[in-house]
């Protein structure tokens, strides 16, 4: 049976190749599914499977407009050499609880899981549609969903992709890794502002109508790569079916035993993804909402309020240095009782007002969540501590998690085994990780560290940096937030 998706602010619908094309609802909404899934094998069956097989049986259940053959073939390209393990998404047991790490792929972060697949099922479902544009991406980035769309869709036939940063609010590791893009379809531009504003001028993009009719009229048309994609979010929810598999396999949980996960989390994605996930019936129990100091996901499952207004905070973590989290609007559409109204209503609240405020029904809805979040100055004893108990680095967004898990046990005496979602490879935000173990090393220069790193952790430099060491700036345009259209419109050569 085929799988509809509808738009979270309109009665709008879609198949999966036709919401993958567009990316976000031609009114502002993002793509729902009209039901959630469920698994169609028993889990017991998934613990013999490799990583590739897993994300068929997930996947299928949700783009069900793709063929076998086609589906199948997305998934060998993607999840292929560009992962320097094999298992793709390995799990490490330390300090108490299992890190899955999902930072193996071409640009050591998480967004490689999704970013991977979805340039594949993109082009398909272009094939399917009979598109006859070229497809431009637009994206913007906090730091790691660049890289990884640049990487994905660098000399991909019939695509152009266009990342928007906030210039100065990336790390310089994540900075070197976009401006020396290769890819002639590529095309980098830093913002004078952070990422919440390159997001909204991302969106504005989007419903411009004019300017639709303009790129159609010069064989263009928009999409989009960040988690406002679904072709985005599916693939993320095969990792958490997979870590479960992998941990029954190895004998670490029974059949059915419930575990917690917990996620660092900026625009909400990842961890709408395992919210997914638990809905197809994978027996996670908590669902653990990591935030850094920009603490609004905290707040919001405190009061049931979701407030923007504050002081934006750069932290060490800068891909979670978000205040609007967009896929957050999946999960208020889902707990409204998929009232695309009363949804619209409140995203309307949070354009105008900035805020918006859930009802007593739908903050009953988020029992499966647990909101909190961790200081700068937290994070980097996280880091420190886990290094010299177990030698083990961890990156700071995964410290976030890691601290707000043992905040979360001392809170609750919950003893349920937990997953934690490593999002990045710590050799990307070298100089914070390494400050955390010891101030001294802020002395050194950035690869400096990055060899430093790879001594004390006694783990190989990722291709990812190494390439990067001596690499040209290929990208070196900076634009006002208002310029950001016409910054577009001269890459396209409109």
């Amino acid at each position: 049976m085929e799988l509809m998706y509808k738009s979270t602010r309109s009665n709008e619908t879609a198949t999966a190749s036709q919401a993958i094309l567009k990316g976000l609802a031609s009114d502002g909404g993002l793509f729902v599914p009209v039901t959630l899934p469920k698994l169609s094998v028993n889990i017991d069956e998934l613990k013999g499977m490799s990583y590739k097989e897993v994300a068929y049986i997930v996947m299928k259940e949700f783009l069900t407009d793709f063929t076998e053959e086609e589906l199948k073939n997305c998934i060998d390209k993607a999840y292929d050499e560009k992962f320097d393990t094999e298992e793709i998404a390995p799990i490490v047991k330390a300090d108490g609880a299992y890190y899955l790490e999902l930072f193996h792929g071409a640009t050591i972060a998480f967004k490689d899981m999704a970013l991977s697949i979805l340039p594949h099922l993109l082009t398909t479902s272009a094939k399917k549609n009979n598109v006859k544009n070229e497809i431009v991406i637009l994206t913007a980035t906090s730091g790691d969903t660049g890289k990884a769309a640049l990487a994905g869709f660098a000399d991909v036939e019939n695509t152009r992709i266009v990342v928007f940063y906030p210039k100065g609010g990336v790390s310089p590791i994540q900075e070197k890794q976009m401006v020396t893009q290769k890819g002639a379809n590529t095309h980098v531009v830093g913002i004078k502002g952070n990422f919440d504003q390159a997001q909204s001028g991302v969106k504005a993009i989007f419903g411009n109508k004019e300017l639709e009719k303009e790129l159609d009229a010069a064989g263009f048309q928009f999409s989009s790569a960040n988690s406002i994609n679904i072709g985005r979010l599916v693939p993320q929810v095969v990792y958490y079916v997979y870590s479960y598999a992998k941990l029954l396999a190895e004998g670490e949980i029974e059949n059915g035993e419930k575990i917690n996960v917990v996620v660092p989390t900026g625009n909400f994605g990842n961890i709408l993804a395992a919210y997914y996930a638990k809905n197809m019936g994978l027996p996670i129990d908590k669902l653990i909402c990591a935030s850094n100091d920009n603490k609004v996901l905290y707040d919001f499952f405190e009061t049931g309020s979701y407030d923007k207004n504050r002081d934006f905070i750069l932290t060490t973590s800068p891909s979670m240095d978000i205040l609007i989290s967009s896929n957050l609007e999946r999960l208020i559409y889902k707990i409204a009782g998929c009232d695309d109204v009363k949804n619209k209503e409140l995203m309307t609240a949070l354009t105008t007002e900035g805020k918006y405020e859930i009802t007593a029904d739908m903050k009953a809805e988020l029992k499966d969540f647990y909101g909190n979040y961790a200081t700068e100055s937290e994070t980097a004893d996280v880091i420190k501590s886990i290094y010299e108990d177990t030698g083990y680095v961890i990156d700071t967004h995964t410290a976030v998690a890691a601290k707000v898990y043992k905040k979360y046990k001392e809170a609750t005496g919950d003893t349920t085994k937990s997953v934690i979602a490593s999002t990045a490879s710590p050799f990307k935000f070298t100089r914070s990780v390494m400050n955390a173990i010891d101030a001294k090393y802020d002395a050194m220069g950035d690869f400096q560290l990055v060899d430093e790193l790879s001594k004390i952790g006694n783990v190989k430099v990722p291709k990812a940096i190494e390439e990067i060491r001596t690499a040209p700036v290929l990208h070196n345009t900076v634009v006002e937030v208002d310029e950001m259209t016409d910054a577009v419109k001269k890459f396209l050569g409109l």
